[in-house]
């Protein structure tokens, strides 16, 4: 039997699965490796990393199977600088990082904002690659001179796994250089921004095949000669692949990491004001519009991390307190927020902390504040007139019973869930199936993708406390931007 293997180059690591031809899951595998944060804002993480965490995920997932295909995803934006040996220059700048707003302002004077919308479908943020390949050149020039190449992450694991500079057009529609329409990387911002364009990697569609495993990688990987590698897609698109979100009224939300909020477009239609992202999909031809809370499963994480507590223990504790926290918000801001604020410098807060208030109240008003995030981005949708008819929960959010159940009151709408909860690397396995000719389209692929009969249903009572709750969540940014502004310029000081 043979099996489809996905790869997800993650944020916090590798992971890895093989799929059946059925749809079904029969192994899985996955490799942590760490982040670094040399100064505040700053994330970055060693491309050597990755790879190695990617060898030991395929190694555990492709050992003593047949193997038809092999599909990447994995965390977008991010600026892995090759020399022209291909060699790594620096460490890789991430999606989350927010040294580049100055990078910023300059691309929106050089391009213009109503321009990079237009074409490229969002505004220019800190999190894209363009800011982070104008910074090295403006605070790196040493480095930026031996610049050959500019990768994304998961597309410098498929240089090593095939030895081909390629991406796919969902990945690269989050660097701000891509023309949405054509598909392409856009002259008109390459040239305004004096990038050159043979720097980026050419650009595929999800399903496509873009190369074959090296033969010396087969080799250590146990795997046979000419497994064709799909172009994937970014982990968002990819994700949306992988609990069938490839048609209109479709709605991932995806609780990981950062969190994410994900719809379904047949054409390309930017948000004018650039709340909303607007990217390729990983399915030839069509579009989607998302928001990203920068800080959504990392606001739970840091707070376990924080108190060294154990994470079922916290989520356990805090399933037991009442809607509303007691009047405690927490704001998720933590590595600055994107919709839709859009501002670098949002940081996270308490607000409404009394004696009363325990760990148990805190770690529950910290779940509700990111729900409260992916909620605005509904509301943008729903402005937008955005179909949505069904939702469907992924990430690692998916798989709690209380995140499902926040979402579901928060929203005012039922949770769905697929039976495969593997989410990017899930949906990078079907794209390798099409790439391998296993189906004949996306649309054949996705039809494998089952969804549990269970339904989390939103609660009346609970849905309207979290009405108001989120009135006032929704007060709370206004009314504290310039204050968390302010403090964020005095760190900078202080560590400058």
């Amino acid at each position: 039997m043979s099996v489809l293997v996905g790869l997800d180059v993650g944020t916090g690591g590798a992971r890895a699965v093989a799929v059946d031809e059925s749809g079904s899951i029969v192994a899985e595998a996955s490799s942590e490796y760490p982040l670094h944060t040399p100064r505040p804002g700053w994330t970055e993480q060693d491309p050597a990393d990755w790879w190695e965490g990617a060898r030991e995920a395929l190694g555990k997932v492709a050992a003593g199977k047949e193997v038809a295909g092999i599909g990447l995803t994995g965390q977008m934006h991010g600026s892995v600088f090759l020399d022209s040996s291909d060699e790594v220059i620096r460490p890789a700048l991430l999606w989350n990082d927010q040294r580049t707003y100055r990078q910023c302002d300059e691309i929106t004077r050089a391009v213009g904002e109503e321009r990079l919308i237009s074409i490229a479908g969002n505004p220019a943020l800190t999190g894209f690659q363009a800011p982070k390949i104008v910074w090295l050149r403006d605070e790196e020039p040493e480095n930026f001179d031996k610049v050959a190449r500019v990768l994304l992450p998961k597309d410098y694991v498929r240089l090593k796994l095939t030895g081909e500079h390629a991406t796919d057009a969902s990945d690269a529609a989050g660097t701000l250089l891509l023309e949405m329409r054509a598909r392409d990387w856009s002259a008109e911002i390459l040239d305004s921004l004096e990038i050159p364009r043979e720097w980026m990697p050419k650009v595929y569609e999800g399903p496509e095949n873009t190369g074959a495993l090296r033969d010396d990688v087969a080799e250590e990987l146990g795997l046979p000669q000419g497994i064709p590698v799909a172009a994937g897609g970014g982990d968002n698109a990819a994700a949306a692949v992988g609990t069938g979100i490839v048609g209109p009224g479709l709605v991932n939300s995806s609780v990981g990491t950062s969190g994410v909020l994900f719809a379904h477009a047949s054409e390309f239609n930017p948000d004018p004001s650039g709340r909303l992202h607007a990217f390729c999909h990983a399915v030839p031809g069509a579009y989607h519009l998302m928001g990203v809370t920068l800080s959504a499963g990392g606001s739970l994480a840091w707070w376990r991390e924080t108190l060294g507590g154990d994470y079922d223990e916290l989520v356990e504790e805090a399933s037991g307190v009442q809607p509303g926290s007691e009047g405690l918000v927490f704001l998720p801001y933590l590595s600055g927020e994107r919709t839709p604020h859009l501002d670098p410098k949002a940081r996270g807060a308490f607000l409404g902390l009394t004696a009363r208030h325990g760990v148990a109240h805190m770690t529950r008003a910290v779940m509700e504040g990111v729900i409260f995030s992916l909620r605005d981005s509904l509301e943008i949708m729903r402005e937008l007139g955005v179909l949505i008819e069904d939702v469907r929960a992924t990430g690692g959010g998916a798989r709690s019973a209380l995140w499902r159940q926040l979402q579901a009151d928060i929203y005012g709408t039922p949770i769905r869930r697929t039976v495969a909860d593997e989410g990017p690397a899930y949906g990078a396995a079907l794209l390798a199936g099409v790439a391998s000719r296993t189906y004949a389209d996306v649309d054949e692929a996705t039809s494998v993708i089952k969804l549990r009969e269970e339904v989390t249903e939103p609660d009346r009572e609970r849905s309207k406390v979290y009405e108001e709750h989120y009135e006032v969540y929704r007060s709370l940014y206004p009314a504290t931007h310039s204050a968390m502004s302010r403090l964020t310029d005095l760190a900078a000081g202080s560590t400058g």
